[in-house]
């Protein structure tokens, strides 16, 4: 997903705003997931081999840290874990969207890698998430419950379908206990990958001037300029970071959270993208570092059109970086369409 993207996606939502001003406000789910917040012991039971006549079921038992991130519209879960067949490690992003009333939940394993997210609401007493994937390439429904909540309790378990919802089977139940009620700034260090200080240079708080081209791919070359500031924070041990981004001024967005991480197994980096007015993240970018630059690429609808978008960050001296937004619309000619220079503020 890219930064345009996100400007367009927020006037759609205001725009739907504004039409149901006089319709009755819906229920503020902003605060939903605040009981996740802290450090859990997690004792959890898998499915071995889920949908299937095996009742093989894997214990582990580990550690889960919550914190609210993004001035409470995020949260992100750091989940550690071991059992008989190893170390398991995720992170899970949960962000609200306000126009929707709904959140999403987004799991990316150490070694899975990023797996799309749900979406759902909490009523009731429980929190019910939903999506589709597929299991022995056989289109299933997946139903994530957040449920029994107490002071220093609650449990949260995952349960597939594959008879469109007639029949479900639970293939991972975790129930967390409270350790404490605040997480940590950061995560605890882990192994060094190499990788992990790719972003060494991005860490810290960053004031930036922008300039953005209006109308990208059409031929015009009107820019406005636009000044904020971003602060980059480390997570995950060096394996992931995120940014928030401010952005003032005529052509400015809303704020936006920007999320990279690192894939072992690809060895490569992914970004996405969120903007404060739809709490979803898109379709990931992947790319390399390469001389001190990554340049993140994918390929994305623009105006009824596929074309390739490449992000690109680069430090620039001391207390200086850099970064391109570019579009192509024929995979080798790039036309830039937003530009930023970074002066740091403070480190991170």
């Amino acid at each position: 997903m890219h930064i345009l993207r996100t400007l367009s996606t927020a006037a759609l939502i205001g725009a739907f705003s504004l039409q149901g001003a006089s319709a009755a406000a819906p229920r503020d789910g902003s605060h939903d997931f605040d009981f996740n917040v802290g450090v859990w012991h997690t004792h959890i039971v898998r499915v071995a081999h889920p949908l299937t006549a095996s009742n093989a079921t894997v214990v582990l038992n580990g550690t889960v840290t919550v914190r609210k991130i993004w001035g409470g519209r995020a949260s992100l879960e750091e989940i550690e874990a071991d059992g008989p067949v190893g170390h398991w490690e995720g992170m899970s992003i949960f962000l609200y969207d306000p126009a929707a009333h709904r959140w999403s939940q987004t799991f990316i394993g150490a070694k899975s890698g990023y797996e799309p997210g749900d979406t759902g609401a909490f009523s009731n007493g429980r929190g019910e998430f939903s999506s589709t994937d597929t299991l022995d390439g056989k289109p299933i429904l997946v139903r994530g419950v957040w449920s029994d909540f107490t002071p220093v309790s609650h449990r949260y378990h995952i349960a597939y379908s594959a008879d469109a919802g007639a029949h479900w089977q639970t293939v991972f139940d975790a129930h967390l206990t409270r350790i404490a009620a605040r997480a940590p700034d950061e995560g605890a260090p882990v192994a060094s990958t190499g990788a992990q200080h790719d972003f060494d240079f991005d860490f810290g708080t960053w004031a930036t001037h922008s300039k953005r081209l209006l109308h990208p791919l059409s031929g015009m070359h009107d820019w406005v300029a636009i000044q904020g500031t971003t602060v980059v924070h480390k997570i995950w041990g060096g394996r992931a970071n995120y940014a928030e981004i401010a952005m003032h001024g005529a052509g400015a967005p809303p704020e936006i959270l920007a999320l990279r991480w690192y894939s072992p197994a690809m060895r490569q980096w992914n970004l996405d993208f969120a903007n404060a007015g739809a709490g979803t993240l898109g379709i990931p970018a992947t790319g390399t570092f390469r001389a001190g630059r990554i340049d993140f690429v994918d390929r994305e609808t623009y105006h009824g059109r596929s074309i390739m978008v490449r992000f690109s960050i680069w430090a620039a001296g001391p207390g200086h970086a850099r970064s391109e937004q570019a579009f192509s619309a024929d995979g080798t000619t790039w036309e830039p369409n937003w530009e930023t220079d970074y002066t740091r503020i403070s480190s991170g």
